[in-house]
């Protein structure tokens, strides 16, 4: 059994290269997805629970007015539990370290099995990086349109409580991971490249002699 699979894998990979790839990133990316359900809640109950950060104001990055008057934070965790507050500084913590933690995992996951690169990793993670941070930006600013809306739709309008929280939580998560599925992908295929072993070890010298 397993052999056959493994057989009508490898076929498939000859047959269609870049629908495999995009195959395996997908169940690698919902692997890091589901890591993210589980860090993301429990990153938010230490710090609600051992610290006072949910308490501390985090509004940063002004960049016009909200929707419904006042001023529109790039990151936006207003003091307070959610939803009357925005989580404050222990709900931008607990987002941003799962993010992290996710995409480092995801980086050498994606580039070792998925597309089997062999170019520079320093290069690869310089960009990776860059694009991590300006997904970041993205995602952030998306989500002062959907955060309150949900917690307060699963929290108080259908009276879930802390359940609605806890689904919030994974719904926010499953957005955010949506964005930098879409985005990463093809940021991965010119980044992750597969070269000539001549190539990549040119390049792997190259880059070690600028950081000397």
């Amino acid at each position: 059994m397993i052999q056959s699979i493994t057989r009508w894998w490898k076929q498939f990979q000859q047959d269609h290269p870049e629908l495999s790839k995009f195959a395996v990133f997908f169940i690698l990316s919902n692997g890091v997805t589901l890591l993210q359900f589980i860090l993301m809640p429990a990153f938010r109950w230490g710090f609600d629970t051992f610290t006072d950060l949910v308490n501390v104001d985090f509004q940063v990055l002004p960049v016009g007015g909200a929707v419904g008057g006042g001023q529109y934070y790039m990151f936006d965790y207003a003091a307070g539990a959610l939803p009357a507050g925005g989580g404050g500084l222990a709900y931008f913590l607990a987002v941003q370290i799962t993010l992290a933690i996710a995409q480092i995992i995801n980086f050498f996951a994606q580039r070792s099995i998925t597309f089997k690169s062999n170019s520079s990793i320093w290069v690869a993670a310089g960009w990776y990086t860059l694009a991590y941070i300006v997904i970041t930006f993205i995602a952030a600013a998306a989500q002062g349109f959907y955060k309150a809306p949900i917690y307060d739709l699963l929290m108080n309008t259908w009276g879930w409580g802390a359940s609605g929280e806890i689904v919030a939580d994974v719904v926010t998560m499953i957005i955010n991971s949506a964005i930098s599925f879409w985005v990463f992908y093809p940021i991965f295929k010119v980044i992750f490249r597969q070269m000539p072993e001549e190539a990549a070890a040119a390049e792997s010298d190259r880059v070690e002699a600028q950081a000397d």
